[in-house]
């Protein structure tokens, strides 16, 4: 997502700490290119002008940093605007002792409402501790109360249905009435949607509120329909009163004008996008870390809270020591590119760390046809380590030459691939025993001190644990040349 904008953004501001000394007519012609950027983007053209003013009167003004130079300071009041600009701070969904607590889910028919619903009982259970009961009033849609019974069972939550009846407002009363009696703390109401607005349906979701006192009324808007997506949560806001946004198929646009305006127009924060199909490719929107990935900033902490959910921290732990005593066997490679996997596309990793990161290493960001390449290569990679027997894995000098034949029969590969793997996981080995005994890697983690060089953003200390450690980062296998994808991309054209 803002793939658009911020390439226009990184060019913009690249050129400007190209300057050697910053003038107003830089300023002004950075601000002129991070404008046409914005409006490219689909922001609402007042919010553009708005923030255009607010960074231009900041960098005018008398606010400096002695720490930075003249170009990091405008680096630094794009970087404090555009945190403005995506909401500020995060906003999690509020709770109060009352039970249930019930979050009223509106949007236009076709939006992702149905699903957004599931994907929020499914992340309330399993990163609140909540216990949600969902409810469809949608009697309107054929089959609309039928497909959240099919997600509700595909996400392993509870759902509440009541045949006897058509009624919205009844449907609500019983389903409140069973959740008080049966436990359940949240009861999510996912409400019939339109293809346009309209009184009937504005009346309706008026109703309903008035009958459940809602904590939490949801607008849940397609982030690929722009400036629609705005205009239809001010229109949702006015009549109903809207507490937050989810955004969905964030995922697959490139633009992020809904994202960036529909805070400044409409008063209510994004809490939620949805980034896939998958039921847990629903996340919470924190504006300073999309703020560092629109920069080329990245955004390690979201990566961390990826890899603390989805890889295995105990053995990573143990990989780790290995690493460190020199231990590292290909089984154990063969078990980093799992977890590896488990984290998503290697574009979408990469988007996760900083440019300054990956410039350093001579990495390039990826797009998805380099990415979906490297992915084969990795495939490729673990068939030759699993057509080696254990003794091989745990010992890769006994690898002669007619075992390395055999091994690249048995993957369908060549020998030459098989050397060049052994090469790629000998170099690993040597780098990471190089990297552990210059201090890089400490008590388990990466010290805070080294995300603030990955990140080049100031002092981050305070996300990190209480020795200022975070958990271990499984390291990236070595993927393909830059020289190889070329010329694998080249043979694909012709």
């Amino acid at each position: 997502m803002f793939e658009s904008l911020s390439d226009k953004l990184k060019r913009t501001l690249k050129n400007l700490r190209g300057e050697g000394v910053l003038t107003k007519e830089h300023v002004d012609a950075a601000l002129r290119e991070i404008r046409l950027a914005l409006l490219e983007a689909d922001v609402n053209y007042k919010v553009a002008k708005d923030f255009i003013s607010s960074v231009q009167q900041k960098a005018e003004g008398q606010q400096v940093w002695q720490e930075l130079k003249p170009s990091e300071q405008v680096v630094k009041i794009v970087f404090d605007e555009l945190v403005e600009l995506l909401g500020g701070q995060s906003s999690r969904l509020v709770f109060t002792k009352q039970i249930p607590n019930t979050v009223m889910v509106v949007g236009l028919q076709g939006s992702g409402k149905t699903t957004s619903t599931g994907k929020i009982a499914r992340w309330l259970s399993k990163n609140q501790d909540r216990k949600p009961l969902l409810l469809s009033v949608d009697v309107y849609r054929p089959a609309a109360r039928e497909q959240l019974k099919v997600i509700a069972k595909a996400t392993g939550q509870q759902i509440f249905e009541y045949p006897e009846s058509n009624d919205p407002l009844t449907l609500v009363r019983e389903a409140q009435k069973h959740a008080q009696q049966t436990g359940f703390d949240t009861l999510l109401i996912d409400t019939a949607g339109r293809l346009h607005i309209d009184d009937e349906l504005m009346e309706e979701l008026v109703n309903i509120k008035q009958e459940t006192h809602p904590v939490e009324i949801l607008f849940v808007a397609d982030a690929m329909t722009g400036q629609d997506a705005v205009r239809s949560a001010e229109e949702f806001h006015r009549r109903v009163g809207i507490t937050g946004v989810i955004l969905t198929k964030m995922d697959g646009d490139a633009r992020g004008g809904a994202a960036l305006s529909i805070k400044q127009v409409t008063g209510q924060p994004v809490k939620f996008v949805g980034v896939g199909e998958r039921y847990d490719a629903l996340e919470p929107f924190y504006p300073d870390r999309v703020a560092q990935r629109i920069l080329g900033m990245g955004d390690v902490l979201s990566l961390i809270e990826e890899v603390q959910s989805k890889v295995d921290q105990q053995e990573a732990e143990e990989q780790l020591k290995k690493l460190q005593k020199n231990e590292f066997t290909l089984d154990d490679f063969r078990s980093q590119l799992r977890q590896v996997k488990k984290l998503g596309s290697f574009s979408k990793i990469m988007k996760l760390l900083p440019d300054q990161l990956l410039g350093g290493i001579g990495m390039p960001q990826l797009d998805e046809e380099q990415s979906k390449m490297m992915e084969q290569e990795l495939k490729r990679t673990e068939a030759i380590i699993d057509s080696m027997t254990w003794e091989e894995r745990n010992d890769h000098r006994i690898l002669n030459a007619n075992r390395r034949r055999r091994i690249a029969r048995g993957s369908g590969t060549s020998v030459a691939s098989v050397n060049q793997l052994i090469k790629q996981y000998v170099e690993m080995r040597q780098m990471m025993r190089q990297l552990s005994s210059s201090g890089m890697f400490g008590g388990g983690g990466l010290k805070s001190k080294m995300l603030r060089k990955m990140t080049g953003m100031p002092d981050m200390a305070g996300f990190a644990g209480d020795e200022g450690e975070l958990p271990s980062l499984p390291s990236l296998p070595a993927g393909p040349s830059r020289k190889k994808l070329k010329k694998k991309r080249k043979k694909r054209r012709r």
